[in-house]
């Protein structure tokens, strides 16, 4: 048996016109049509450029949960098991590796 998907339902209109400022939403829509294999590639550029910036970071991990209750929503479990995975690993990597007043914004944004 698969572990549970981890959804936040945001609704997919407003989390665009409120969270997308840096653009991830957009990457993944575009990866999306592209298959599993370019949103793993969209997901390692957008971590390897961003992971030591709160603010981007909190904004892409926000966008991949999104991903997933998008997908998810839309009866595709395939690409919503793999947003879960791609968002479990950043999430695990910004809660181990921020600290101080980032750390405490990271939590502020994803709450």
């Amino acid at each position: 048996m698969s572990e549970p998907i981890t959804i936040i339902e945001i609704p997919p209109d407003a989390a665009c016109d409120e969270f997308d400022y840096k653009g991830f939403m957009q990457d993944f829509r575009i990866a999306d049509r592209f298959g599993a294999d370019a949103i793993k590639d969209t997901y390692s550029r957008a971590f390897g450029e961003w992971k030591n910036d709160v603010k981007y970071f909190a904004s892409f991990v926000l966008t991949l949960n999104h991903q997933i209750w998008h997908h998810h929503g839309n009866g595709n479990e395939e690409l919503a098991r793999l947003y879960d995975t791609l968002w479990k690993q950043a999430d695990s990597w910004g809660c181990e590796h921020f600290t101080g007043d980032d750390l405490s914004y990271y939590y502020d944004f994803l709450d």
